[in-house]
């Protein structure tokens, strides 16, 4: 399943909120730098999704606030 992502990096506060169903945004502490913010958000999804991080992989949008996860053994 592939969900969008609007990422906001160097947040105050951590938080996952789903927007519709393939749509979220995600806050992170990490700054965007080193890709710190890019594993913060991977490991945001999996603990919001119940669901391992290796499930959930990033598929386009490495440099950019609006991203592509793949979550994979989840579907619709």
């Amino acid at each position: 399943m592939l969900i969008t992502v609007k990422v906001f990096p160097n947040s105050k506060k951590a938080s996952v909120l789903k927007k519709s169903e393939r749509r979220f945004e995600v806050r992170v502490k990490e700054k965007a730098e080193n890709n710190l913010a890019n594993k913060a958000v991977r490991q945001a999804l999996a603990f919001y999704l119940k669901i391992s991080i290796s499930s959930v992989h990033l598929a386009r949008g490495g440099n950019q606030p609006n991203k592509i996860f793949e979550i994979k053994g989840k579907e619709g």
